[in-house]
């Protein structure tokens, strides 16, 4: 697989990762790290943005499209909502270090839109979180 591809690859399963669809970005990235034949900062930065990137569109779902809540197509459940919106008033903006959780960090990030926190602030702190995650993912291998 050429660089671009995999590189291109890992950002695409790790933007589907964080939004609706079901996809494991640790994998496909622990598969082309343990190949060898890539870089580990680009694959964690390819990882990294991938991801982020669909924690944004999430973002973007709570603060533009919250009155579809209850609508079929909504891709987060109600009550996944609310508890994430509990962890939030419980952890503050803090939380969103904690975006790459599995099945809270989608809703958190939904969650960080429906109450309007700065995006800058939003993509510094999901950032932070989920490069740790692909760091300590790499290392750990």
């Amino acid at each position: 697989m050429s660089d671009v591809t995999a590189y291109g690859s890992l950002f695409l399963v790790a933007l589907a990762a964080a939004t609706i669809f079901p996809a494991q970005s640790e994998i496909l990235l622990a598969g082309l790290h343990a190949s060898g034949n890539y870089d580990d900062a680009m694959l964690i930065l390819a990882a990294t943005a991938g991801n982020v990137a669909g924690s944004t569109v999430n973002w973007a779902l709570g603060r533009y499209l919250m009155h579809f809540q209850d609508r079929r197509w909504f891709p987060v459940p109600r009550r996944l909502v609310e508890r994430a919106t509990g962890w939030y008033q419980r952890f503050g903006v803090w939380s969103l270090l904690l975006a790459w959780v599995p099945v809270i960090g989608d809703p958190l990030t939904l969650v960080a839109g429906i109450l309007r926190v700065d995006l800058r602030l939003f993509l510094l702190l999901v950032t932070i979180g989920k490069a740790a995650r692909y760091v300590l993912l790499i290392v750990a291998i």
